[in-house]
């Protein structure tokens, strides 16, 4: 099989490509550099879609970079980074003359509102509440193929949770705090904490990329991208803790977080929601990492 990768070079991009190309499939990944094996978007764009049996969007900028601060033109490039590229792809399949017969866009959890006691499957019924969940409703509305072209290509949304992988993710700038022993809850610590490890990520990916048994739905197939533990913040940082042999006595209270990284974007780390992968357990997909010990233990490897 030919992928097609929107985003091959970041953190998620990677585990993907080192899937599939061990099963044996090829992948071109389109990039804003030109390089072997990859394609520009603006080749894209001019010259349609290369011959491909499927098509993944990851690219996006990093909500949670370090280095950016959280103000206008940020938010603004989270949002163009995601629809622009999304709808480019989305286009570039609609008016292919032998569009693939997978369509993945991978967006996130922070559609559902963040409770203490609600629980979200795939079919839970949501609207946008704030920044983030408006982000992720306009971003998978621009990844939808007309009716026609959506007769023969399978759309499957994925909306993964924190992705927890030893060189990239939400672990790489935890790491170290909970290395010097500074590590500690975020917030409350009570929030639930939806995670997922990047090899199964990857693999659930791979799985949506899969040809379709039958005619597919003219509605995208939605499925999460978590792992079925239920943890919360707490759990997350004792278990973390305990592999590194780290005390984890200093929380970070969430005014510090808000003042830090911008109330928008700081709620992602101390808000949560229960997020189960109803509909991936059904797909009959098999978790590698399905709880937190086996997850932080393959990242740090203790």
């Amino acid at each position: 099989m030919r992928v097609l990768i929107g985003g091959g070079s970041g953190f998620v991009g990677r585990e993907l490509i080192r899937l599939l190309r061990n099963k044996g499939h090829e992948v071109t990944v389109i990039s804003r550099q030109p390089g072997p094996g990859k394609i520009t978007w603006g080749e894209l764009e001019s010259s349609g879609l290369p011959p491909c049996e499927g098509a993944v969007n990851l690219a996006g900028e990093n909500l949670m970079n370090p280095l950016r601060w959280w103000n206008e033109s940020y938010k603004k490039d989270l949002f163009s980074s995601r629809i622009d590229t999304t709808k480019t792809l989305a286009q570039a399949i609609a008016a292919s003359s032998s569009p693939p017969h997978s369509w993945v866009l991978v967006s996130g959890v922070a559609c559902y509102q963040p409770s203490l006691t609600a629980e979200y499957t795939e079919d839970s019924e949501w609207s946008p509440f704030d920044l983030l969940s408006r982000l992720v409703k306009e971003w998978e509305a621009s990844a939808l193929l007309p009716e026609n072209v959506a007769k023969n290509t399978k759309q499957v949304v994925i909306r993964p949770g924190a992705v927890l992988g030893r060189d990239g993710g939400a672990m790489k700038q935890m790491l170290l705090p909970f290395w010097l022993g500074l590590g500690g809850t975020l917030g409350s610590g009570t929030q639930p904490f939806p995670w997922i490890h990047v090899s199964d990520l990857a693999g659930i990916i791979a799985h949506a990329l899969e040809p379709p048994a039958d005619t597919p739905s003219p509605s995208a197939q939605v499925l999460n991208g978590v792992s079925p533990a239920l943890n919360t913040n707490y759990e997350f940082t004792k278990e973390l803790g305990r592999l590194l042999r780290r005390p984890t006595i200093f929380p970070v209270p969430g005014f510090v977080m808000n003042a830090f990284m911008g109330s928008e974007r700081a709620v992602v780390l101390t808000q949560g929601q229960k997020v189960i992968p109803k509909r991936t357990l059904e797909a009959g997909f098999q978790y590698k990492y399905p709880d937190l010990t086996s997850a932080l233990k393959e990242i740090v490897g203790s």
